[in-house]
């Protein structure tokens, strides 16, 4: 067994890693950027060597550096984690040279599944199935649209060095196919050095179910069940399940062994996983096969009690793997929340920045929390905005969910925008609970963009109670100090107005010292809770519900939130409301004449010059952020009378790129 390896990424995977091999008393080194220079994996690790600028091609890319960090520090191995250098047979090849041990599969089978258009002729020679389309390399946006007119609109442009929803489009006409060409294959560039696209046929109604594979190079080949990742947004996975509420036994069985008849074709060997879209009907299809571990491993750790990281450690040892196809027993259910850098009331834009609070759920045996940050930890524009992966497991589906909420209301983050609500959002949707699932669920159920979740009018009820405790704990608190004046007699209200939007709510209270008497217009309820001014989460029973809520005290109210919804209540006398219905109202700035920059990022281009014509929906510039592609449309109808900046130009949220009149 190796005594130290190094682990070639950062983040959370990282960490990870490193958690597996301290449990097997390995020693660990950890590469850091300039950008990464204190992170959590670096603090984590025995040593730590850094290798370079911030910029992932000045340090996490770069092999020699890499390399030489192990001869350095005397690393046997080198786990790769997931991205970066992770499916590089030039890494493979350099480690193998050096005679460092690469905790993965052989240059062989990272060589034939690296490639999409490759990986797809050996699926098919392998007798996999696979979906109609052309594996050949595409040159230029017209003969593109003619390949996407033989396959059948719609259809999808991938990159063939592509993954994690890079390099991605999706196009249901022929001006689609020429732009997703273009873009596609940019992206693919940037991301991965490799410009090469082709197109498939574009499935609907499609699933994305993988399945995990293991194998030890030496004779033994398992499937160890399947992970359904329909919920996806830009192809990025967003949430993870296993197993997957769609697959009978009898296709779980068809998939894996088609799985394994893959993996043995190009001699695999450690952890791999093999990518299904499937249709209405169970039919599945051959996407492509992840040479690495996946970013959502954790789910099928937790229902099969395979530590992946441990076997991947041992096969690359040389170790034969000491468990059969038998052995693999599904039990439970377990998902995964992705916790994002973005803004999802922005159409999940990117969000960089300081974590000012970073508060996750404990870890006990129904929550696991990989990340990779700790309070204080920087988001930068430099690498992918993932801060953690949330997991939750339970007896049943529905288990899994409701534990997956409950931790997501305990969830505290500040000092960026985070995409917490949505992912609460989707797993209190009835279609999601019901796994009524594709990957095509956000677009749909979401087709105007995120604003936040419904709440029902019993839960809004529930909150008005918890916002009107807690005013009237602050309350008690502050005549408690002023309480010290002699002859003082503190006087707070019973009644109460609060306005949530355009709702507004009457409220009376009775205040006891652990229980609160509550009755929101006429639905009475007792509110017990032991939440104190300046708690950052309400805890309690309201009624018979027990509620978690994350609180924050506003100018005139509380701001709540609570199962993907955010509610300012604003309390006030029944005085102070009649006062507050005088009061005007303030209009909004009209800024639809202006072209601003919805993200940090790097303007990569500029359509458009002074004195164009614009119409409503016009690309007019491309925004680069977290190595994605991001096209800013006109708004409106105008001329175009001022361009403030330039391609190359760093910007910041809010920078005006261009005028319209």
């Amino acid at each position: 067994m190796f005594k130290k390896i190094l682990i070639a990424n950062r983040g959370e995977i990282a960490c990870r890693v490193m958690k597996t091999a301290r449990a097997m008393g390995i020693q660990t080194v950890a590469v850091y950027s300039d950008a990464d220079d204190g992170a959590l994996h670096m603090r984590l690790a025995d040593e730590a060597v850094h290798i370079g600028g911030a910029a992932a091609s000045e340090s996490y890319l770069v092999i020699d550096r890499i390399i030489q960090a192990c001869k350095e520090t005397g690393a046997e191995a080198v786990h790769p984690g997931y991205g970066f250098l992770s499916e590089n047979q030039k890494f493979y090849a350099a480690l193998e040279k050096a005679g460092i041990a690469f905790i993965g599969p052989g240059q062989k089978a990272i060589a034939a599944m690296g490639d999409k258009i490759e990986s797809k002729k050996l699926a098919m020679q392998a007798g996999v199935s696979t979906v109609p389309g052309h594996a050949d390399i595409i040159d230029d946006p017209e003969e593109a649209v003619r390949i996407a007119a033989d396959i059948g609109l719609p259809v999808m442009i991938k990159a063939s060095a592509g993954g994690g929803g890079k390099g991605m489009r999706v196009a249901w006409s022929e001006e689609e196919v020429r732009d997703g060409f273009k873009s596609a294959k940019s992206e693919a560039a940037s991301s991965f050095g490799d410009d090469r696209v082709f197109i498939e046929k574009f499935i609907e109604e499609p699933r994305h179910i993988e399945i995990q594979v293991l194998a030890d190079g030496q004779g033994t080949t398992l499937y160890v069940g399947e992970r359904e990742c329909s919920i996806q947004r830009r192809h990025q996975k967003v949430i993870e399940e296993a197993p997957s509420p769609f697959l009978d036994e009898a296709t779980r069985r068809a998939m894996g062994e088609q799985a394994v008849a893959l993996a043995e074709a190009v001699d695999y060997r450690s952890a791999g996983t093999v990518e299904f879209i499937v249709d209405k009907e169970r039919n599945f299809y051959f996407l492509e096969m992840n040479t690495r571990l996946q970013v959502e491993h954790p789910v099928t750790e937790l229902v099969t009690g395979i530590d992946l990281v441990e076997q991947m450690i041992r096969v690359a040892a040389g170790e034969k793997l000491q468990l059969t196809q038998d052995d693999i027993r599904l039990n439970g259910w377990a998902i995964e929340s992705r916790i994002y850098a973005e803004d999802p009331y922005r159409g999940f834009l990117p969000s960089i920045g300081r974590l000012t609070r970073y508060q996750p759920p404990k870890e006990n045996r129904i929550v696991r929390v990989d990340t990779g940050v700790v309070e204080g930890s920087e988001i930068t524009m430099f690498y992918d905005p993932m801060i953690a992966k949330l997991c939750t497991y339970g007896a049943t589906r529905a288990e899994a969910i409701d534990n997956m909420i409950d931790a997501l209301n305990g969830f505290r983050i500040e000092g960026i925008s985070h995409n917490i609500n949505f992912v609460n959002a989707v797993c209190n949707h009835e279609r999601f609970r019901e796994g009524r699932l594709s990957t095509n669920f956000i677009a749909e159920e979401y087709p105007e963009g995120f604003v936040g979740a419904p709440l029902k009018q019993e839960t809004e009820r529930q909150l008005v109670a918890v916002a009107v405790v807690a005013h009237l704990r602050d309350l008690a608190r502050g005549t408690s100090i002023s309480g010290q004046v002699p002859h003082f007699v503190a006087r707070i209200g019973q009644d109460w107005r609060v306005q949530c939007g355009e709702q507004n709510f009457t409220v009376r209270t009775t205040v006891g010292d652990y229980a609160t008497d509550v009755t929101v217009d006429n639905d009475h309820m007792i509110v017990e809770s032991r939440y104190r001014p300046g708690q950052a989460q309400f805890v309690g029973n309201v009624g018979s519900r027990r509620m978690q809520a994350m609180i924050t005290r506003t100018l005139e109210g509380y701001l709540l939130t609570f199962d993907g919804a955010t509610r300012e209540f604003i309390i006030r006398t029944p005085t102070g409301a009649e006062m507050a219905a005088l009061m005007p109202v303030k209009e909004a700035v009209d800024m639809s004449k202006f072209l601003v920059c919805p993200m940090p990022g790097a303007l990569m281009q500029m359509h458009v010059e002074v004195g164009d014509e614009v119409k409503t929906g016009q690309p007019l510039a491309v925004i680069e952020a977290m190595k994605m592609e991001n096209v800013l449309r006109a708004e409106t109808d105008g001329v175009v009378k001022a361009v403030n900046a330039r391609p190359g130009d760093s910007l910041a949220v809010d920078d005006i790129i261009l005028e319209l009149e």
